[in-house]
């Protein structure tokens, strides 16, 4: 039997997707906002599609410094743009 893979939402658009194919904005202890590309550090997560427009809407409506509880810097939405977009 196959696992099944973790499922998690996208904070853009609200769809569930296997965790491997969102991207995943990490915030860890010392309070460090970075792009997760394991999957796999220590922190508050959340997840995001590979879908420029999921970004757009998640930056407009401020949901992602809700979720982390924290201000994000214009240099992470510029590293979530160049990851989404060189897929």
């Amino acid at each position: 039997m196959m696992k099944k893979q973790p499922q998690r939402t996208c904070m853009g658009c609200n769809t569930q997707k296997d965790k491997k194919q969102l991207i995943r904005i990490v915030k860890n202890k010392e309070g460090i906002i970075s792009v997760d590309k394991t999957g796999k550090q220590e922190g508050r997560g959340a997840y995001l599609c590979d879908d420029i427009q999921c970004l757009e809407k998640v930056i407009k409506s401020k949901r992602l410094e809700k979720r982390l509880e924290t201000k994000i810097s214009e240099e992470i939405y510029e590293e979530l743009r160049g990851v989404i977009l060189e897929q």
